[in-house]
């Protein structure tokens, strides 16, 4: 399974982080990374993690800048892209049809092409264009998975809580986690 991992800028480059250690356990996935330069302070600011940390996760990596790489074609075969997190500025300009650097013209690719697009949009409160620009996304086939926490698994860290939004972004892209926790009703 080849799939595109997309870091930004917005807060909660954590959810990128364990996206990439969950790929990387996985085993059997193909992991192309871009990181953007916000993306990159972010990591650094909340985590004291480099690019070279996060591109250390990946199988391979190119620069933001690249627009004339392979996972700017269609040609080349993948099966999803996950952006986390995804700030709002990518969000609307995937939205937009704005391909101004790699991350958005791989999100502009893997919907022309049907393909699964997971965006996990970092922002609040919402206003009313950032509503527009996620209907239509949602109208294009993106799929909108905003890391809201559940607590009905008892998170213990903050791990347990970014772990159940990965988990559930990984069952979107058809890659469930074996000790993923999950609702099984009450009292059980």
């Amino acid at each position: 399974m080849r799939i595109i991992v997309a870091v930004t800028g917005a807060s909660g480059s954590i959810y990128g982080w364990r996206l990439l250690e969950k790929l990387r356990a996985a085993g059997g996935v193909e992991v192309h990374l871009v990181l953007s330069r916000a993306g990159e302070r972010t990591a650094h600011l909340e985590l004291e993690k480099s690019a070279q940390d996060f591109r250390a996760l990946a199988d391979c990596w190119y620069p933001v800048e690249d627009i004339g790489c392979r996972l700017a074609s269609g040609s080349f075969p993948t099966e999803a892209m996950i952006i986390a997190p995804c700030s709002i500025a990518t969000m609307s300009s995937i939205a937009a049809g704005i391909s101004s650097n790699l991350i958005v013209r791989a999100a502009d690719v893997t919907l022309k092409e049907r393909r699964r697009l997971v965006l996990m949009v970092r922002e609040s409160p919402l206003h009313l264009g950032h509503l527009r620009s996620m209907t239509a996304l949602a109208e294009m086939g993106a799929i909108l998975a905003p890391p809201v926490p559940a607590f009905y698994h008892k998170p213990q860290s903050v791990e347990e809580i970014v772990d159940h939004s990965v988990d559930r972004v990984l069952d979107l892209i058809g890659l469930p986690q074996a000790d993923a926790r999950r609702w099984d009703g009450p009292g059980k």
